[in-house]
């Protein structure tokens, strides 16, 4: 068993694609606390912990299949004259939410927010608290009962032809949302998997990156599935992303980019939200009409009171650049019931059962 206790929460078949060296051993390694670039770090040192998925090494094994499977995807991939399959474009929407999901940046963003919330509500922490082994054991429970919540997103594979690269991190598999971001009346909503103009990210090679979108509100021509890029102005801004997202390293192929990315990180870093989350405390303030109206307020300030409301949404970083191949679709739409369930993509609304969503102009 005490050859399967060092775990990997970003794999290593993933990892070995940004190797530094030809044998795809060691990796290299920018630390964004220390600003500081380490040359050849082993990869199997890298995004790993004992046991991360638990002794019982049940999720572990079910998680090597697909890691092989994605091995074969991605030498098929590189291969002159590839065209984009649609069963490899299911599998890396797939693997993408895989990843997003099992890292121990996630994890340990569900534990800071269980944690903030039992604060709120005045809980005992030491009963409702969550521990990290079962905030991954969750996280892998949902992706298995819900993959195919990205199906429907449109994908497509970008190609690197200049000569900056793609770099990838502790969290490579990064969610945003453009539309959301520059829409008005989103503020205050958030967005989740399911959400109306969502934007899927995920580095796989220095030079190859897959892009997954919202078909009803962008619009991106390629041709046999691929993007041909070559303005470093569009790499860049898909790499500030590795940067708001990850939770401390960034990894790169190249070595001599120290100052490149110390750079680049300083200009994103004040966008970069510390925890991400929030959460919003509400009392009863007083019944008119057969309505209960409440009022936000500090939980500190709270008081005696007899009801109240706890509202916890996540935080997403703002991009400050977006690549110019993401356009957007003539007529595109997203529906919405005007609720706080906020803009959800046409593929979801079977599951907001008793609930009427119209469609609105995008």
């Amino acid at each position: 068993m005490a050859s399967n206790k060092n775990q990997h929460y970003v794999p290593q078949c993933y990892l070995k694609r940004f190797s530094s060296v030809e044998s795809g051993v060691a990796i290299n390694l920018f630390n964004l606390d220390r600003k500081k670039l380490i040359e050849n770090a082993p990869i199997k040192k890298q995004c790993s912990k004992g046991y991360f998925y638990g002794k019982d090494l049940v999720i572990e094994k079910a998680l090597q299949p697909i890691e092989g499977g994605y091995s074969s995807v991605i030498n098929q991939i590189i291969e002159p004259g590839y065209r984009f399959s649609e069963e490899h474009k299911t599998f890396l929407k797939r693997f993408w939410l895989l990843q997003n999901m099992r890292t121990d940046a996630a994890s340990r963003r569900s534990v800071e927010m269980s944690d903030e919330m039992g604060v709120v509500a005045g809980i005992d922490s030491s009963e409702y608290r969550q521990e990290l082994d079962e905030a991954v054991a969750l996280s892998m429970k949902i992706f298995y009962e819900h993959m195919d919540i990205v199906d429907d997103l449109k994908v497509c594979l970008i190609k690197n032809k200049t000569d900056a690269e793609f770099i990838t991190s502790d969290d490579p598999a990064v969610l945003s949302n453009k539309w959301h971001i520059f829409k008005k009346s989103s503020s205050g909503l958030s967005f989740g998997l399911g959400s109306a103009g969502n934007i899927i990210l995920l580095p796989l090679t220095p030079n190859i990156l897959c892009l997954g979108y919202d078909g009803d509100v962008y619009s991106i021509k390629h041709k046999n599935g691929w993007v041909d890029v070559k303005d470093k102005r569009d790499i860049r801004s898909i790499n500030q992303h590795q940067f708001l997202n990850c939770r401390a390293n960034i990894y790169s192929h190249k070595s001599d980019i120290e100052a490149e990315l110390i750079s680049d990180y300083e200009e994103i870093a004040l966008r970069k939200p510390i925890l991400r989350h929030s959460i919003t405390y509400s009392v009863l303030d007083r019944v008119e009409n057969g309505f209960k109206l409440y009022r936000t307020i500090d939980r500190k300030d709270a008081g005696e009171h007899e009801e109240a409301l706890m509202h916890c949404q996540m935080k997403y970083p703002k991009s400050s650049l977006w690549p110019k191949l993401v356009g957007w679709r003539n007529n595109g739409f997203v529906f919405s019931n005007d609720s706080g369930f906020g803009y959800i993509r046409k593929s979801r609304i079977s599951e907001m059962k008793g609930e009427k969503f119209k469609k609105i102009r995008a």
